[in-house]
């Protein structure tokens, strides 16, 4: 009878401690979006703080942590999307564009938080063909999905939602929260925006607001590109030129098309259309911010927040106007950084500052950590968790490692890689439209912040560049970077699918 007696008590004891390994285990709401350009966030500062526009996003500063250099390792939608899941470089998770295939049979960190008693869910957009895995629950918008009356894949098949994506998203996730979920596990949540993806479709809510707004000019918007080389000369992502129509709404709008019919010069002409395109983006990310307050106000609400890590991210970077550009792609700062915020009540101390090198392969670690689960060794990041609890390891990386493949394809920015540190950045371009198959630019960041002239020819910077090359080689070597061929197409038309 005692022999029965302790064993039941065993039982109960084994029971109690992994109910209580359960609570103590942070749920993790992990909100992404898709091309926010950290510049778009008030709490980071810049030309658009003074205009209040991102109060709940700011909020999160505010009570948590803000990451000043936290950047992408390929500044484009799907392979980040594949490094964040992953852990894992371009090279290695096999996602080296927005064309190919993705292997989902491969390791990826939501499964391991199964194994781990974490209840995973994954809710907006993945941009991951083919079937989910590792989730208890998923609905995910097909490729980029729709902004109005979006259409979900889920494992039941196919549903339409009615309404603005952002809110969809959101109330497809309260929904998950408040009905779905497991309470007697720790959760982890992804709830992925469509917005601010081109071409920026605001809930009409916002229009008029945003429409009637004027956006102060970077200083870069009329930028010639001297002192740069011959791939920011050839790229096709000017405001001036290939900002088309669709993306003004001048079909529906020819109070817009009359304006720019008036422009009388160039420089007339791109500012007048990066406002129009300010004011759509903007609108996007004004809905983006009301619905983060409203998973903020449920956390609260429901008791949940003070053991919720809340973290914020998008997939990269993206141009507002710098260098009279939009969109990505490129190493250049304001596409190769990405906004990550994080709030985790009782161990972020409220308003701190990160400014340790940090990166999208080390969020699917910090996710491990978080839920004290054994971390992979072929896993290529580091764990955030000791730098949001405002301890630096003494081994913290020095250096970053970026490459970018996708060449030919849309706005055609030519194949490069590159090594970033705390003051320095040099890139390698390299491949065919490139002179003589390959070209350097150097960027003293303390000296030149927004990226105006390379200093790779001179003789000042020589012992730099020696270092950088270098380092660079040591980190391909680091993260057994295999050179990928570089196939011509047949055509050389923009958004040419490679062969």
């Amino acid at each position: 009878m005692m022999q029965t007696t302790r064993i039941i008590s065993g039982f109960l004891l084994l029971a109690l401690c992994s109910a209580l390994h359960a609570q103590t285990r942070p749920n993790i709401l992990w909100i992404f979006t898709d091309d926010h350009a950290y510049q778009a966030i008030g709490a980071y500062g810049g030309r658009l703080q003074s205009m209040h526009l991102t109060p709940n996003l700011d909020s999160i500063a505010e009570q948590g942590m803000r990451f000043d250099r936290c950047y992408v390792g390929n500044s484009i939608c799907a392979p980040a999307r594949a490094t964040l899941l992953t852990g894992k470089h371009s090279h290695k998770n096999g996602k080296l564009d927005n064309y190919d295939g993705f292997d989902h049979g491969q390791q990826q960190f939501q499964k391991l938080l199964q194994a781990n008693g974490y209840q995973t869910a994954m809710i907006g957009k993945i941009h991951l063909h083919g079937k989910m895995q590792g989730f208890d629950y998923w609905e995910v918008l097909p490729g980029q999905g729709r902004y109005h009356n979006p259409e979900f894949i889920t494992e039941a098949g196919k549903t339409t939602y009615q309404g603005h994506s952002t809110d969809v998203v959101t109330d497809r996730a309260l929904n998950w929260l408040k009905n779905n979920r497991d309470t007697e596990k720790p959760f982890m949540a992804m709830v992925h925006f469509k917005a601010p993806h081109r071409n920026w479709q605001p809930a009409d809510r916002f229009k008029a607001k945003f429409r009637s707004m004027t956006f102060p000019e970077p200083d870069t918007l009329h930028d010639t590109y001297e002192g740069r080389g011959a791939s920011a000369v050839g790229q096709q992502m000017t405001i001036l030129k290939h900002m088309h129509g669709g993306d003004l709404k001048l079909g529906d709008l020819p109070e817009r098309r009359k304006v720019l019919n008036h422009a009388t010069s160039d420089s007339e002409r791109t500012s007048l259309k990066y406002q129009m395109y300010l004011q759509d983006y903007m609108a996007c990310i004004a809905g983006v911010d009301e619905n983060i307050g409203r998973l903020l106000q449920f956390l609260k609400e429901s008791g949940l927040e003070k053991n919720t890590i809340v973290m914020y991210s998008s997939d990269q970077g993206f141009y507002l106007g710098e260098h009279g550009w939009y969109d990505k792609r490129f190493m250049y700062e304001e596409s190769f950084r990405t906004p990550l915020l994080a709030k985790w009540p009782g161990v972020i101390p409220p308003g701190s500052v990160n400014t340790d090198l940090v990166q999208n392969i080390d969020f699917a670690e910090t996710f491990l950590d978080l839920a004290d689960a054994e971390i992979p060794s072929d896993m290529q990041g580091k764990s955030l968790v000791p730098l949001l609890k405002g301890e630096t390891p003494d081994d913290w990386r020095d250096a970053l490692y970026y490459h970018y493949y996708e060449y030919p394809g849309e706005h055609r920015v030519r194949r490069h890689e590159g090594v970033v540190t705390e003051r320095y950045k040099l890139i390698r371009f390299y491949g065919y439209d490139v002179p003589n198959k390959e070209e350097f630019e150097l960027y003293d960041l303390e000296r030149d912040a927004q990226e105006m002239h390379s200093e790779y020819s001179n003789p000042e910077y020589a012992d730099v560049v020696a270092k950088l090359k270098v380092k660079l080689q040591d980190l391909r070597d680091q993260y057994e970077v295999v050179d990928i061929a570089q196939v011509k197409p047949t055509y050389g038309e923009p958004g040419s699918k490679m062969k």
